[in-house]
């Protein structure tokens, strides 16, 4: 019997769910699954069996019985294949391999020095070489790879403005494939940053966020009703570029006072040189001078801290979230930020947008972005698996 276009969506979608449910539930027998999603015992059954000869799931031995014969259990083959995450940092590129559910294999890092275009594509291109050469034997290989990158990126995967890198309409997505033959998503940074928030980090519990990414620039991924908002053209979260002082300096995208100015890693290195400071100042250097008690540090952090705050109040206007989290390399002085955060916060946001409102820092341990485009690689390659 000829099979109706009809029939095919019906069966992609229940083959989704299917594989979608033991995904996230596994251990499970076939008899809860048709349960759980109100299918036919015999349409589970038979999109089971093409989910085991695909690969992607396998049965393990008997569950407990509730009476007659043990069930016997499903698990997702999470080993099937490996995806890897990129984080294209301004000062620094981070990589992870993971297993389908996004754990972590292994993890590169190095440092990203001003580089030129073609001089950090080499060095991503090296990277991710490692992690491809590193991947334990499975059915599907790598699946694909995800970069997250500063600035604005299209549809397309191409960078078209990327000011703290001087980075103009560079074609990250083509030039990738080209040198791996493997898919590959280009996304901006924030936003894997807000994904990977949201999948794996302190954002699991919210559906309505905002990702602060506060590096040498300043960028926001943005959570609604639990989907990654980006806009008509994928341009939103451009945060830093927000000016909160027209007459204040002249930024790299052309601005003047710009949010990025006065709030992130860039603007806290360059306080140091007023404070009296070596030049060759780091945010790790200003750290440890803030744990040992340094005063011009911690006045550096403070102010730092409060104009973080005051560039989220008019977040917090704007969208009224659940929760902020405050992340990438100023998460690392989480402990000299906080407070300063918090308070302007509070003292500066109208009075019903303060009600219940999470203000957090991500995990270090974390790598959000990284982990948030490695998510995306994996679900692109689910629904390319699924189509039937």
């Amino acid at each position: 019997m000829q099979i109706t276009w009809n029939q095919q969506v019906v069966k992609k979608e229940n083959k989704t769910l299917v594989l979608d449910l033991i995904m996230n539930s596994f251990p499970i027998s076939r008899a809860d699954a048709a349960q759980k999603l109100g299918l036919n015992k015999g349409t589970v059954s038979s999109l089971v069996s093409e989910l085991i000869d695909e690969k992607l799931i396998f049965e393990s031995g008997p569950g407990e019985s509730s009476g007659g014969r043990r069930p016997v259990m499903l698990l997702f083959n999470q080993n099937a294949g490996y995806s890897i995450g990129v984080d294209l940092g301004v000062n620094y590129i981070y990589g992870v391999l993971t297993d389908l559910l996004g754990n972590i294999i292994l993890e590169k890092n190095t440092e990203n020095p001003g580089l030129s275009y073609k001089d950090a594509l080499r060095e991503v291109n090296s990277l991710i070489q490692e992690l491809i050469d590193s991947a334990p034997s499975s059915p599907y290989g790598i699946i694909g790879i995800g970069v997250g990158a500063p600035g604005i990126v299209n549809k397309e995967g191409d960078v078209l403005l990327a000011p703290n890198l001087g980075w103009r309409n560079v074609s990250l997505k083509r030039d990738l494939e080209h040198a791996f033959n493997l898919p590959v998503i280009v996304e901006n940074e924030a936003n894997a940053g807000a994904y990977g928030e949201k999948k794996f980090g302190v954002g699991k519990d919210y559906d309505n966020l905002i990702y602060i990414s506060a590096g040498i620039g300043i960028g926001a991924g943005i959570i609604i009703n639990g989907e990654l908002y980006k806009g008509i053209n994928g341009y939103s979260g451009e945060v830093g570029h927000m000016s909160i002082d027209f007459n204040g300096p002249k930024c790299s995208c052309g601005n003047n006072g710009c949010w990025e100015l006065y709030a992130s890693e860039q603007s806290l290195i360059s306080k140091a040189g007023s404070f009296g400071l070596e030049n060759e100042m780091t945010l790790e250097k200003i750290i440890n001078l803030a744990a040992s008690e340094d005063e011009d540090a911690l006045s550096m952090l403070k102010e730092t801290g409060r104009h973080l705050g005051l560039g989220i109040i008019n977040i917090i206007n704007a969208f009224n979230p659940k929760q902020i989290i405050i992340g990438n390399r100023l998460a690392a002085a989480k402990e000299w930020l906080s407070w300063d955060v918090k308070q302007t916060i509070n003292k500066y946001t109208l009075p019903f947008h303060q009600t219940e409102i999470d203000i957090s820092f991500s995990n270090l341990a974390l790598p959000a972005a990284a982990l948030g485009v490695s998510a995306f690689s994996i679900e692109n390659f689910i629904k390319n698996q699924l189509q039937i």
